[in-house]
């Protein structure tokens, strides 16, 4: 009772010679890249119904083309995967959204209605960006953006590498806000106000409803509430803008820098170019304010100790104050050295007690 005719095939090994056995016609599928189930598609999806997501990912891991049968099962008994746990879907999902162009697979769960079960939020992006001019839809655009993502190995050798599946899991909820903030705007046409804050919102409801780790869920809902701060970018960004953003980024730098690029899907070359040169140098000065400071880890130039001695207070709200103070300095004017940072927490000190 194996899940599919391509996974139910063994070589019996206790001949002289090893025997393909292959009651089900696996092979000629593997070859014609068929799938289909080794018995009635109802009963294999009924003996596990995680089995008709598994289906999503042989699709796109085989680029196989799934017997009318299959697809009329499982539209029909999609609501039979309620009854598999969220761990289990997790684990399903991660698998086909690692694998090198998992579209086939989606598509399939989007039409037949078993995205509807797990991830509702994905079929719900079917609208168009813009009726009037007929840009591409939401959920076309997001399948594209997820698409570019590449793995690590494909990534060119000069980029550092980040964590792929976040980064892919984060492109299939970038946009995910937009149903909910569509609206039209004179003169501007259709927009989407905020729909970066509404949809890190929503990804982070259906991360925990599919028992992603906390890890996952923080960096991945932080990816898409971040995924339009670059288009703010100019070449007049300002030091203080620019480490701004590798602050709020943190460890996520590579991640939200991977999918700002992979969010570039127009067809228009001149755009799409022009978005490139931006990327490059806003990594570009990020890579030269890094060589003489410590992006890393972006903190006050004096910790909460040195500010209780420089100050002769206590720990209190106090310091939590003055060290903000000190890290607006340090986003705004980069590192000033000892005595101009002690000198102007002097003076912030006598302002603040006087008042």
């Amino acid at each position: 009772r194996r899940d599919f005719t391509v996974n139910a095939m063994a070589l019996e090994l206790t001949a002289d010679s090893p025997t393909l056995v292959d009651p089900h016609g696996g092979a000629v599928d593997l070859l014609t890249r068929t799938l289909r189930t080794p018995l009635a598609p109802e009963v294999s999806f009924g003996d596990d119904p995680l089995r008709m997501l598994r289906a999503a990912r042989f699709i796109a891991g085989l680029q196989a083309t799934p017997v009318p049968e299959l697809v009329a099962a499982v539209t029909a008994m999609k609501g039979r995967l309620e009854i598999v746990s969220a761990e289990r879907i997790r684990d399903e999902l991660d698998k086909l959204m690692t694998l090198p162009h998992p579209t086939a697979g989606l598509w399939f769960a989007i039409d037949t209605g078993l995205a509807d079960e797990f991830l509702p939020e994905l079929p719900m992006m079917r609208l168009e960006q813009d009726p009037i001019h007929r840009h591409k839809d939401v959920l076309t655009h997001t399948l594209a953006v997820m698409e570019n993502v590449r793995p690590p190995a494909e990534q060119p050798p000069d980029r550092p590498a980040f964590d792929f599946r976040r980064t892919r899991l984060a492109a299939l909820f970038h946009d995910v806000g937009k149903p909910r903030t569509r609206g039209y705007q004179q003169g501007k046409g259709v927009t989407f106000h905020h729909h970066d804050a509404v949809g890190a919102r929503m990804t982070r409801k259906r991360l925990e409803a599919l028992r992603y780790s906390n890890d996952d869920v923080q960096a991945i809902t932080e990816l898409v509430a971040l995924h339009l701060r670059f288009h703010t970018y100019a070449m007049g960004w300002t030091d203080s803008a620019v480490r701004r953003y590798v602050r709020d980024a943190g460890p996520l730098l590579q991640e939200l820098n991977v999918l700002t690029r992979c969010d570039c899907t127009t067809r228009n070359e001149k755009k799409a170019l022009m978005l490139s040169r931006r990327m490059d140098d806003l990594e570009a000065r990020i890579a030269d304010l890094a060589a003489h400071e410590e992006l890393a880890a972006i903190r006050p130039e004096l910790d909460g100790a040195e500010v209780m001695a420089q100050l002769g207070v206590s720990p209190g709200p106090v310091v939590g104050k003055a060290l903000a103070f000190l890290l607006e300095i340090r986003l705004d004017e980069g590192l000033l050295g000892d005595d101009e940072i002690r000198s102007r927490l002097n003076s912030w000190w006598l302002t603040e007690h006087k008042e």
